[in-house]
């Protein structure tokens, strides 16, 4: 215990943490702090970029064989955990609102990856090249399942099949892929890929050297965010706020046990249990703007954004260590 206490107050006081404290408090004191928002668009294409474009020059020297079990069960923890989670959110929302939240909840946030690979990077724990691939895997499958799941329901209550929405399954599909956090992963995985080590020396001193300087000041922006949203904790009730701080967890447990158990090292583990746990607060919003417009997205939001980021990147990390290194030492 005093080691995983140690670890989260050295996480606490890390750059990029204070940071976003200083954000939240800027922003719960009502300062006239703002990051402009081009220069916000331009902090997430560079972090983007620069974790795909460095994964991909690592994925290129990794072997296959390797990669493909890891890759199978991300994909499945991003399809299954919307199921699972809808059961749940169903006890107290209606099926709109419970399939929303529950695809947030299955897709992950690229940030809180990125973080995770900072705080493990600063701790000296390595972890697998291909950890950038995983994150690229889990962007969409939840929001097909939520998507299935809103179908099912709507055909058990009789509803027309004109308000379903797996008519709109293409042109969310299209967005899903299309959506510039996956292009810009996937187009700098394969660039990266393709320029190898010898682009990762050529680009080091902008996308290696300033990188955690650039998280720092994106993730103040990401605190000023979440302190102006945190009114909306009075909308969200009891019930979800219970489940956006014990639902990472669980989800993040899963994912430390799938990560162990398909080979990963404590650190890949770890990894993936960061996964698992997040939320998506970026790309699902917008999907669930076409496909589910009747979902009230204040829960969403709040749960991801205010409630679980926070959580994740505070407490969660140093957490889902633990947890990959007890089950790795458990199942080694």
């Amino acid at each position: 215990m005093s080691t995983l206490l140690e670890t989260i107050q050295g996480n606490l006081l890390s750059a990029p943490i204070l940071l976003f404290a200083l954000g939240l408090l800027a922003a719960v004191v009502k300062s006239n702090l703002k990051v402009p928002e081009a220069l916000y668009q331009s902090l997430i294409l560079y972090l983007l970029l620069a974790i795909g474009f460095k994964g991909g020059a690592a994925l290129a020297k990794s072997d296959p064989g390797a990669v493909w079990q890891p890759a199978l069960a991300a994909l499945a923890l991003s399809a299954l955990i919307p199921i699972s989670a809808y059961a749940v959110l169903r006890r107290r929302f209606d099926a709109h609102d419970a399939a929303s939240i529950a695809a947030h909840y299955g897709s992950v946030s690229a940030v809180t990856f990125i973080t995770a690979g900072q705080y493990l990077d600063s701790q000296g724990v390595p972890y697998e090249s291909y950890a950038s691939a995983l994150l690229a895997v889990m962007e969409t499958p939840a929001i097909i399942s939520a998507v299935i799941l809103l179908s099912l329901a709507r055909r058990r209550d009789g509803e027309k099949a004109g308000r379903d929405a797996t008519s709109k399954l293409g042109v969310i599909l299209h967005e899903a892929f299309t959506d510039k956090s996956v292009i810009l992963l996937m187009g700098g995985m394969v660039a990266g890929a393709i320029a190898g080590q010898k682009g990762v020396v050529a680009t080091q001193a902008f996308f290696v050297a300033p990188f955690q300087g650039v998280l720092a000041l994106f993730l103040l922006e990401m605190g000023l965010i979440t302190g102006k949203r945190l009114p909306d904790l009075r909308k969200a009730g009891v019930f979800l706020i219970a489940f956006a701080l014990l639902a990472p967890p669980v989800h993040g447990a899963i994912g430390a046990f799938l990560g162990v158990l398909t080979g990963m090292s404590v650190g890949g583990a770890t990894m993936l249990a960061v996964l698992a746990a997040s939320a998506s607060y970026i790309a699902v919003p917008a999907a669930m703007r076409t496909t589910i417009p009747e979902a009230n997205p204040v829960y969403s939001l709040t749960g991801a954004l205010v409630l679980t980021f926070p959580f994740n990147i505070t407490l969660g990390l140093p957490l889902y260590r633990m947890m990959a290194e007890k089950i790795h030492a458990t199942m080694a």
